[in-house]
């Protein structure tokens, strides 16, 4: 019997075509400039009331980026020692989950130190110095200090959408679960920041679209492959039942 090459997994084509749909509904924020509408929700000439509140800084975002990392800690622990779900995760799995998440940050990180873009509150319209720019203009400078790019903080939970590739093989319902719990948090995190002034929604939405790319990035390179069986050749026959019949015998 031989073997013959892996069909694509239509449900990752199906996900990548949903992937796709999703940047395009980012482009299409992106040139609506709805980013500044929603600033102005939370900022005034005077800047962002909410920026120092003790409540957004402490718990919000120190708070919730301390804990984030403690849960990647805990995955990569979770590599040798499983707890919960990942004891029905194998070995492979377990490894993919934790790249994934550590990925995903890292790669909102490079971005944001590369990035020129300033973050609203150092807008003149909101008592800062730097213009409104895209965050798309690179190399373009808005007159501010730059570095704001996606959203950092929300990577804190956006980062763990791309477990949903590597749960959906043992809980399709876990998988889900942990999905939602990921986009919420990230959101609310995302949320939180907009209301001091520090992101922008885009930021946040492409943080998360990011993390999810890269969670699937993975999953393609990564998961395990099945290469399934062609079918198989008939046996020849025996030379015996080969031979043509003697009728006079």
């Amino acid at each position: 019997m031989t073997r013959v090459p892996n069909l694509p997994n239509p449900s990752n084509v199906r996900l990548g075509g949903v992937t796709l749909l999703l940047l395009a509904l980012l482009l299409a924020w992106d040139a609506t400039q709805g980013d500044l509408a929603l600033a102005r929700l939370a900022g005034t000439p005077m800047g962002f009331p909410w920026r120092d509140n003790v409540f957004l800084v402490r718990v919000m975002h120190e708070g919730a980026k301390n804990l984030s990392w403690v849960f990647v800690v805990a995955l990569f622990a979770g590599i040798r020692w499983p707890l919960g779900i990942l004891r029905q995760l194998p070995l492979r799995a377990r490894v993919q989950l934790a790249v994934t998440v550590l990925f995903s940050v890292v790669a909102i990180s490079m971005l944001k130190h590369a990035s020129h873009t300033s973050c609203p509150w150092d807008l003149k319209e909101f008592g800062g110095v730097a213009s409104h720019v895209s965050h798309w203009a690179w190399k373009v400078y808005d007159g501010g200090p730059g570095g704001c790019f996606p959203a950092g903080h929300a990577s804190a939970a956006f980062a763990y959408a791309g477990g949903y590739f590597v749960l959906r093989r043992v809980s399709p319902r876990a998988a889900i679960a942990w999905l939602g719990a990921s986009l919420v948090a990230g959101l609310v995190l995302g949320a939180s920041q907009q209301m001091r002034g520090a992101h922008y929604m885009s930021h946040t939405l492409w943080t998360a679209w990011i993390c999810w790319a890269v969670g699937f990035a993975i999953e393609l390179i990564a998961a395990p492959r099945n290469s399934r069986p062609s079918v198989a050749e008939p046996a020849a026959q025996p030379a015996a039942e080969r031979a043509p019949l003697n009728a006079g015998s």
